[in-house]
C-alpha cells in the first residue's frame, strides 16, 4: 500500500503555492511507502534510456540497449549533447509507468500502486487543495534516474493546455548540493530564481508553464538521483 503522511494538511502549503506558484511538501508519504518505492526503483525496475534526437524524443528499452551496443549508444548520447547546444535536450533513464501499467507489464510494481494512489480521491483532493487546480482530473507519472552526466535543459512544460501543474516526488537520499542534479527555475533573463537539491520523499509542485531545468549530475556524484515526475492534468482521467 502507498499511504499519504497523515500529519500533512494541504492548507498549510496552499498559501505559498498561491503566492509563488511553487511549493515543496516534505515527507509526503508515510516512511514505509517511500522506502518501498525506493527499493522497487533500486531492484525491480526495467530502466529505459530517454534522450533527445534531431527527430524528437526517443525511449530505448533495455533489450534495445543490449542489442545496440556501447558504440551506438554513445553515438545517440553525443547527438543529444549536440541538441543541447542548440536548445532543448535531455538524457536520463526512465521507467514509463503509464505505458507499463496500461499494457499490463510488471504487475504489482510499486510505481503502479503509486499511480493509482495519485489518482484516487484522497490524494487528488490533497493536490487540488495545495495547487488550487480544482479542475484537475488526473495525475500522470514516470520514474526517472539521472546518472552522472545526465541532464534536462531548460523548458517550460507547455502542453496543449491540459498540464495544470508539474510535480516531482524526490527519492534521492543524502544528496550533496555539489553533486548537481538540482531542479532549477529561471527568469526571463536566464538567471536562476529558485533551486532545489534532490531530496527524499519530498513533493515539489509548480504551476505550468514555468521555465526550469535539471542541472547535470556531476561525474563524482555518489548518490542516485531518482524521482517520480509528471503533471496534474485536466484531460479525461486514466482508465
Amino acid at each position: 500500500m502507498i499511504r499519504l503522511n497523515p500529519r500533512l494538511d494541504p492548507r498549510d502549503y496552499a498559501a505559498d503555492y498561491a503566492r509563488d506558484g511553487l511549493v515543496q511538501v516534505p515527507d509526503l508519504l508515510e516512511a514505509e511507502s517511500a522506502e518501498w518505492l525506493e527499493l522497487a526503483l533500486e531492484h525491480d525496475t526495467p530502466w529505459h534510456l530517454s534522450l533527445k534526437t534531431a527527430e524528437g524524443g526517443r525511449m530505448v528499452s533495455p533489450e534495445e540497449m543490449n542489442a545496440m551496443g556501447r558504440e551506438a549508444l554513445g553515438s545517440h548520447i553525443q547527438s543529444a549533447l549536440a541538441e543541447g547546444q542548440k536548445g532543448f535536450s535531455f538524457v536520463y533513464l526512465t521507467y514509463p509507468i503509464i505505458q507499463a501499467f496500461l499494457n499490463g507489464r510488471d504487475p504489482g510494481h510499486a510505481t503502479h500502486v503509486l499511480l493509482q494512489f495519485f489518482n484516487d480521491a484522497p490524494f487528488m483532493n490533497f493536490a487540488r487543495t495545495v495547487t488550487g487546480e480544482a479542475q484537475a482530473t488526473k495525475i500522470d507519472a514516470q520514474a526517472t534516474w539521472y546518472r552522472p552526466g545526465d541532464f534536462l535543459t531548460q523548458h517550460d512544460d507547455t502542453g496543449e493546455g491540459e498540464r495544470r501543474a508539474a510535480y516531482t516526488l524526490g527519492l534521492a537520499r543524502d544528496w550533496r548540493p555539489d553533486w548537481g542534479g538540482q531542479l532549477l527555475f529561471h527568469d526571463e533573463g536566464g538567471d536562476i530564481t529558485r533551486g532545489f537539491k534532490p531530496g527524499f520523499n519530498v513533493w515539489t509542485v509548480f504551476k505550468t508553464p514555468r521555465m526550469h531545468s535539471v542541472a547535470p549530475v556531476a561525474a563524482y556524484a555518489g548518490g542516485r538521483r531518482r524521482s517520480v515526475t509528471g503533471w496534474l492534468r485536466d484531460d479525461p482521467p486514466i482508465k
